[in-house]
C-alpha cells in the first residue's frame, strides 16, 4: 500500500497555526487601542469635571513671599555738559526669616461619576525683614521709600475665604488685590505703604492668617533666608512634591503631618535683586491630595498586560489542539480573545461606579465564567476546561497583586514570566513538534522517554 504524501501544509501545520494564532493577536490590537483611547476619554473628562469643580472652588494653590519690593530713581549723568538722565528701578527684598504654619481640611467633591479632592487650608504666616540696604556705589539714587510695598502671591484669588491683616511692626494693615508688578508673581494681594520713610529700625516683623481654599495641593515658595513650614491634614493618601522633600513626616489612616526647613543655600537666587525676574518657581515644595485609587491610571497600567493574557490563553487552546488532537477554529480564538478585552471595558465602567477591588472582582468572575462556559463548549471535556479556568484565575490574580504592589510591580512581573515560561517549557518538553502533521492521529504526537 501507498504512503499517502503530505502536502507543504500538512507538513508544516504547526507553522501555520502559530503564525495564525500571531496574526489574530496582532488584530486583536486593534480593539484594544479602542478600549484604550476609551480609558484616555474618560480620564479627559476626569481632568475637565476636576477643573470644573477647580474654577469655583480655588485651584491648586502656591503661596509666595511675602516680598518687599522698594522703588527708587536712578540719577546718571548724559553724554553732554550738564545733562542728567533718569530711570525707574526697583529692588527687591526678601524676608530673613519665614515661618508657615497650616492645617489641610480635606474632602471630595462630585461631579457626576469624577471625583476631586479640595481643601479649606488655614495659614498662619510669620517672619521678619531686615531693614533694606541699597549699595549704589558711585552712584546717585533717589529712593521712594513712600511707595514701597509687600507682594503676597497667591495663583487663585478666588480661594481666599476671609480678608487677609497683615501686621507689620505690630501694626494692621490692609491688602489690597491684584499685584504691582509681573516681575515677582502673576497673581496675588498686595501691601501698599509699607514704609513712609526711611527705616529707622533694623528689624521688622511681619505676620498674617489666610484662609484659602483650593484643590488637589498646595506649595511654598521659600523665599526665607531660612523657611519652616509645617502642615497638618487628616487626608491619609498624601504625595509630598517639588523641589523639597519634608524633613520629618508622619502618615496614618487619620492623617499626616510633615516639616519643611529650607535654608538660602538651597535654592538658586540671591535675598535680594534689581527689576531682574528671578524663577521664584523653581524653588517650590509642597504636598498634593491624591485619591485613595486612580482608577483611569490603574486601569491603563492593567492594559499594558492584555496582550499577555491575550498570548496565554490561546497557548492553552493550541496546547490542547496539539496535545488532544482537537481543532480550534480561527473564529473561536478570536471570540475568547473578544472576551479578555472585554474584562477591561467592564474593569472601566464598573470601577466608576464602585471601589476598584470590587469592581476587579466582579469583571474577573463574569469573564472568566464566560470564557470557561464558551470553552466547554469546545472542548466538551470537564477537566480540560477545569485547567483553562484555573489559569485564567491565576492570571487574574497576579495581575491584580501587580497593580497593587507599584514599587515592586517590575520585579514580580519579571518574576511571574520567568515562572510562566519555564511552566509552558517543562509541559511542553515531550512533544515532538516534527512528528505533528495532518496525517493520522497516531502521527501527531510522538512521546520521547529521557
Amino acid at each position: 500500500m501507498t504512503e499517502k504524501t503530505l502536502s507543504f501544509y500538512e507538513k508544516n501545520i504547526v507553522v501555520f497555526k502559530v503564525g495564525a494564532i500571531g496574526f489574530l493577536i496582532l488584530l486583536l490590537l486593534i480593539p484594544m487601542s479602542m478600549i484604550d483611547s476609551l480609558v484616555m476619554e474618560r480620564k479627559a473628562r476626569q481632568m475637565e469635571a476636576a477643573n470644573e469643580i477647580s474654577s469655583k472652588w480655588g485651584f491648586e494653590q502656591k503661596l509666595t513671599g511675602p516680598v518687599l519690593a522698594v522703588p527708587y530713581m536712578l540719577i546718571e549723568p548724559g553724554q553732554k555738559q550738564g545733562e542728567v538722565i533718569t530711570s525707574a528701578h526697583t529692588a527687591y527684598f526678601l524676608p530673613e526669616m519665614l515661618k508657615v504654619d497650616g492645617k489641610i481640611n480635606p474632602e471630595v467633591r462630585n461631579r457626576g461619576l469624577f471625583k476631586v479632592a479640595v481643601y479649606s487650608s488655614t495659614l498662619k504666616v510669620e517672619g521678619n525683614f531686615k531693614a533694606p540696604i541699597f549699595n549704589q556705589g558711585n552712584k546717585q539714587i533717589v529712593i521712594n521709600w513712600k511707595e514701597a510695598y509687600i507682594t503676597i502671591g497667591i495663583p487663585d484669588l478666588r480661594g481666599i475665604r476671609e480678608n487677609i491683616n497683615f501686621n507689620w511692626n505690630d501694626k494692621s494693615m490692609t491688602c489690597e488685590p491684584g499685584v504691582k508688578s509681573n516681575e515677582i508673581v502673576e497673581s496675588g494681594v498686595t501691601v501698599n505703604n509699607i514704609l513712609t520713610e526711611a527705616p529707622n529700625e533694623a528689624d521688622y516683623k511681619f505676620s498674617f492668617d489666610i484662609a484659602l481654599n483650593g484643590s488637589r495641593g498646595i506649595s511654598f515658595i521659600p523665599v526665607g533666608k531660612e523657611t519652616n513650614v509645617s502642615i497638618a491634614s487628616t487626608w491619609a493618601n498624601p504625595s509630598f512634591d517639588g523641589s523639597f522633600l519634608p524633613y520629618e513626616r508622619h502618615i496614618s489612616e487619620k492623617g499626616f503631618d510633615a516639616k519643611w526647613k529650607v535654608l538660602e543655600l538651597n535654592r538658586n537666587y540671591p535675598q535680594k535683586w534689581v527689576d531682574d525676574k528671578v524663577n521664584l518657581e523653581s524653588s517650590a515644595f509642597g504636598v498634593s491630595l491624591l485619591l485613595p485609587i486612580e482608577t483611569y491610571q490603574i486601569t491603563e497600567r492593567s492594559m499594558k498586560y492584555a496582550i499577555l493574557f491575550i498570548a496565554l490563553t490561546f497557548m492553552t487552546f493550541f496546547f490542547v489542539e496539539v496535545l488532544r488532537k482537537m481543532r480550534v477554529h480561527p473564529i473561536q480564538y478570536v471570540l475568547v480573545g473578544f472576551g479578555l478585552l472585554l474584562f477591561y471595558l467592564l474593569l472601566l465602567s464598573l470601577s466608576e461606579q464602585m471601589s476598584f477591588n470590587m469592581a476587579y472582582l466582579i469583571a474577573t468572575i463574569g469573564i472568566v465564567t464566560m470564557i470557561t462556559s464558551y470553552s466547554y463548549s469546545i472542548f466538551k471535556n470537564t477537566r480540560l476546561t477545569t485547567i483553562l479556568s484555573s489559569i485564567l484565575i491565576l492570571l487574574y490574580g497576579f495581575l491584580f497583586v501587580l497593580l497593587q504592589l507599584q514599587d515592586y510591580a517590575l520585579l514580580m512581573g519579571s518574576i511571574g514570566l520567568f515562572l510562566i515560561l519555564s511552566s509552558v517549557m517543562y509541559l511542553s518538553r515531550k512533544i515532538n513538534w516534527y512528528a505533528i502533521n495532518g496525517g493520522k492521529a497516531d502521527n501527531e504526537i510522538t512521546n520521547t522517554r529521557e
